[in-house]
């Protein structure tokens, strides 16, 4: 009878085990020494991780052209964070490819050895934004959640989710987190001609948006600070383009011809942007008729005393 009951309960045992381990798990913290960078990654399990970013592009702030004034709010708005002082979150939103979230970056490396870290989450992870603040609140580190291309569909859970996080739930705000997101839409969901009819107008002339649009303008209304980013102009797109060169080591004789390029470059792609520079640059340099230098190098971002200074940062 023993004998029995052990086996039972061995079982037991065993299937118990197999169903723990496909149940969700507690978020837990990485090893905050590994890097400056974060991913949350869920896999098809259920469960979510936090991994560390091995290698972070060098990118930096004297690299970004023709956006000063934005990048005077980003950086303005990032020192204040990183000092212990208040600040706001952030929605950088405007034409692809003028540097929404090479910027962000760049923050990154400048204020990485002041304990800024960044968290990178997708769109689609949101609704898991509450785990992923309870497991950074109280360290001394500061945390940007990073969004990149954040945009919803109507009846999206994670709408919900940043609505709640960024403002409205029952949980004060935590002081070492901030969310930086970036999108192509002003107010993050898509707009439709049918909900102008929902607005009103009263006898003097004042104007009421319906329910509609007041739904969808809400969570924008909620990050603090927005920042704009428009097209570039053609003389904007040749500066960007020559720093470009220039950090790629393309000697100065052969700017001028590169510069007429890059103008049929970004023609043929329809789009005068920092992408597009950055993209026409590394093919110019990299062709044979160019000595090429090494590519700009990425930071790596090991395993280090936590006191050390790096060059990296």
């Amino acid at each position: 009878m023993n004998e029995h009951f052990e086996r039972l309960l061995a079982r037991v045992e065993s299937l118990m085990g197999r169903i723990e381990a496909v149940l969700p798990q507690p978020l837990t913290a990485p090893d905050w020494s590994s890097s400056i960078a974060y991913r949350y990654r869920k896999r098809s399990s259920g469960h979510g991780a936090l991994e560390p970013v091995r290698n972070i592009g060098n990118m930096s702030l004297n690299d970004l052209k023709e956006i000063d004034d934005q990048k005077e709010k980003i950086q303005r708005n990032t020192e204040q964070f990183v000092a212990g002082k208040p600040a706001n979150n952030v929605l950088l939103t405007g034409s692809r490819g003028t540097g929404k979230s090479s910027l962000i970056k760049a923050c990154l490396n400048a204020y990485s050895a002041r304990g800024l870290r960044l968290i990178e989450v997708d769109k689609a992870d949101l609704t898991d934004l509450p785990d992923i603040v309870d497991v950074v609140s109280g360290l001394p580190e500061k945390f940007i959640v990073f969004c990149d291309d954040l945009s919803f569909e109507e009846g999206e859970p994670g709408y919900k989710a940043l609505k709640s996080i960024l403002d409205g739930s029952i949980a004060a705000a935590t002081p070492n987190v901030l969310i930086y997101a970036t999108s192509n839409r002003r107010h993050l969901l898509p707009e439709y001609m049918t909900e102008n009819l929902t607005y009103t107008h009263s006898e003097d002339g004042e104007v009421h948006p319906g329910e509609v649009v007041e739904e969808k303008i809400s969570l924008s209304e909620r990050f603090g600070l927005w920042v704009s980013f428009y097209p570039f102009s053609q003389d904007e797109y040749l500066t960007i383009v020559t720093q470009w060169l220039s950090s790629f080591g393309v000697p100065e004789t052969a700017m001028a011809a590169a510069r007429a390029e890059s103008l049929v470059w970004a023609l043929e792609r329809g789009s005068r942007s920092g992408r597009v520079a950055y993209q026409f640059a590394r093919d110019y340099a990299g062709r044979d008729a160019v000595e090429a230098p090494a590519i700009k190098p990425v930071a790596d971002y090991r395993v280090r005393n936590p006191s050390e200074k790096s060059q990296d940062y």
